[in-house]
């Protein structure tokens, strides 16, 4: 039984050919006649594959609109083809309402004044940010607010009033304070009313609040951001939100890759810089009181293709994406300022497994009148030591053998067992404080008679001490360090 397939409308619609590699060239269109499709192997398609695209045929494709053959078509031929860059201008396009399903966000009127400019003198616009009914701008030199949907009137005195208008974006206002965001706008971070971000060209960090501009850089870091800044070239200044922890995380990393790179942190409670990360972050965000960061999918890449989430309970202390690191901390000793000492010891308070790195005394200048720059190394000379092992590591009995197991289990380095008593070459435990002896390293300066190791302690007026935590005494676990002393003597020399 026949059947009546009622056809709404038809559209036609024209095959066209797209490869066209000058050796065969493509037809223009296929009209639908039967035949070979295909050409014979060509260099730049040896499968004999084409490359067809299907055009509609009806203007706009409606029903029995005007149909577009494949002759002739009109076009528009413009004198300047090129396109234009107005790095200084912000450019809107029509409304958006879900609710009434009206979408023109592709509609760019010619016909309004859809455009709005800033200074061109201050840069190109790098950042834009909406907050509540203002959008804050952030050039390379300078940071600006526009009223959104509103315009501000200004009175003969200067008053500014703010009054609704049909303006979408309306009067910009700058921020007080040239600085901007030089051309790193990943560094920008928001976190309530406070907004951070870098402005490199100026050696400088920045934070955006109702307070206006404030220079946080200022806060004990001049000399670091002014040195990591310079010899950062062309890198990243990646910036996020540590809701966790409160705090603004900002990692330089250089354009070189024999430039290291610094991540460390702005806490608001303290008003400083309070610490330095082992990990190289591609991109940070928070979401639901957790920090996420991407990292690399596997140790030692250079991509940045996982998501890390940092503060889980269940995780090693300063692992990241999978490496072990040690944490450290450096700081100077420099009692009875311009006393010349002899530090004796190094002491402190909190768990086992810290080490000491270095411990170097301060320079003792050029020894000797009209001395060239070459031989400057040979006469500023400092007093060093070698490394001090934690109170696990530096454990040895009296036969030699060291203590390496930490799992209470005595196993040595040799076949020898560990025999009672055990000793310490490095940090010994008395009334739950570590201490140990520093035993001179260095070489003989200018004058001297006894140095290095025939003499007790470290000369000089200061200390710069670095202290970290070992590889043996439970990886990844809690160490904390509460405070750290020295003994000294003063010195005649």
């Amino acid at each position: 039984m026949g059947a009546t397939i009622e056809v709404k409308f038809f559209n036609s619609f024209i095959l066209r050919k797209t490869l066209n590699d000058g050796t065969n060239p493509a037809p223009a269109a296929w009209n639908g006649s039967k035949g070979d499709l295909t050409y014979p192997a060509i260099t730049n398609n040896p499968d004999n594959e084409q490359d067809w695209a299907i055009e509609e045929a009806r203007i706009r494709g409606g029903y029995n609109n005007t149909y577009v053959g494949q002759g002739v078509k009109a076009f528009l031929v413009e004198d300047n083809p090129q396109s234009s860059i107005r790095i200084n201008s912000m450019i809107y396009s029509g409304i958006f309402n879900a609710r009434t399903g009206i979408n023109d966000t592709n509609v760019f009127s010619v016909g309004e004044d859809i455009i709005k400019s800033v200074d061109p003198a201050n840069g190109s616009i790098q950042r834009l940010y909406a907050e509540d009914t203002n959008l804050i701008i952030f050039q390379e030199k300078k940071v600006s607010r526009a009223l959104i949907d509103k315009d501000a009137i200004y009175s003969a005195e200067g008053n500014a009033t703010v009054t609704s208008g049909p303006n979408v974006i309306g009067q910009v206002q700058a921020y007080v304070g040239n600085f901007g965001i030089s051309k790193n706008p990943e560094s920008f971070a928001v976190y309530g009313r406070r907004k951070y971000f870098t402005d490199k060209d100026r050696n400088a960090v920045m934070r955006l609040s109702q307070d206006g501009l404030t220079e946080i850089s200022n806060y004990g870091m001049i000399d670091f951001f002014r040195d990591q800044f310079g010899t950062m070239g062309e890198g990243k200044l990646t910036g996020g939100w540590d809701i966790y922890n409160k705090q603004y995380v900002l990692s330089i990393q250089p354009e070189s890759s024999t430039v290291p790179y610094k991540t460390l942190s702005f806490d608001e409670t303290v008003q400083g810089w309070t610490s330095l990360y082992s990990y190289k972050p591609g991109m940070m965000l928070s979401l639901k009181n957790k920090f996420y960061t991407t990292g690399p999918s596997t140790p030692n890449a250079n991509d940045s293709a996982s998501l890390y989430q940092h503060y889980i309970s269940t995780q090693p202390r300063c692992n990241f994406y999978g490496v072990q690191n040690d944490a450290s901390v450096e700081f100077v000793f420099n009692p009875s300022v311009s006393t010349s000492k002899v530090f004796k010891t190094i002491n402190y308070e909190g768990s086992n497994g810290w080490e000491v790195n270095s411990f170097v005394s301060d320079l003792t200048g050029i020894g000797a009148v009209n001395t060239d720059f070459e031989g400057y190394a040979t006469t500023n000379t400092s007093d060093t030591i070698t490394s001090i092992y934690s109170y696990n590591e530096g454990a040895y009995d009296n036969y030699g053998n060291q203590y390496v197991n930490l799992n209470n289990s005595p196993v040595t380095q040799n076949t020898t067992a560990l025999i009672p008593p055990i000793n310490r070459a490095g940090f010994d435990r008395k009334e739950n404080k570590y201490m140990a002896n520093l035993v001179n390293n260095s070489v003989a300066a200018p004058g001297e008679v006894i140095w290095g190791d025939k003499m007790t302690g470290i000369k000089g007026y200061y200390a710069t001490v670095k202290i970290s935590t070992d590889t043996l005494t439970d990886p990844g676990g809690m160490k904390e360090l509460f405070a750290a002393s020295t003994d000294y003597v003063e010195s005649a020399y």
